[in-house]
């Protein structure tokens, strides 16, 4: 699973490279405003394609996502609301790699500086757990930055939440 196109973009190239069968989850209804989930979409599909990658885009609805973390707006980044966020966009993943044929999931939401790659990890191995294997993965961080360095992205300064924004 993707969070954006600079996370994502040295595991995409890892997997590639490997010959690996894989597929692209891209899941962000957590991103606000939707200005910005078009800018990382944008950069999303253009690794993909740029690399002949599978994806498949999941659909933005910041509502439904708000109503998973409603009560949770106060929380901290790496707290309570990040593991609800986590959790609802794997478990999205998990269907769609099932309904894909894969029986397995990784994800890259770990890499951004913002997030905690242990509560993922938490989150995935227990939305994962009786459906399909979750793989925790460590990435390649020099082949992230060689790609990034490459495609020049688009790159955001927050998570994607509105309550993770910087303050102005």
């Amino acid at each position: 699973m993707s969070c954006c196109a600079p996370c994502s973009a040295g595991a995409i190239k890892q997997l590639a490279d490997d010959g690996a069968d894989f597929i692209v989850l891209f899941y962000n209804p957590n991103i606000s405003p939707e200005s910005e989930y078009q800018k990382r979409l944008i950069e999303q599909i253009k690794l993909c394609e740029s690399l002949d990658v599978k994806y498949v885009i999941g659909e933005y609805d910041h509502d439904k996502w708000l109503s998973c973390v409603c009560g949770l707006e106060d929380e901290p980044e790496r707290g309570r609301r990040c593991a609800e966020c986590f959790k609802m966009r794997i478990a999205w993943g998990v269907d769609r790699a099932r309904e894909h044929g894969y029986n397995t999931l990784a994800t890259v939401f770990g890499i951004s500086k913002w997030k905690d790659q242990k509560q993922i990890d938490e989150a995935g191995a227990q939305i994962c757990a009786n459906a399909i294997q979750y793989i925790p993965v460590n990435w390649d961080e020099s082949m992230r930055i060689d790609e990034n360095k490459k495609y020049d992205f688009y790159r955001q300064k927050y998570c994607g939440c509105e309550f993770s924004m910087p303050k102005k």
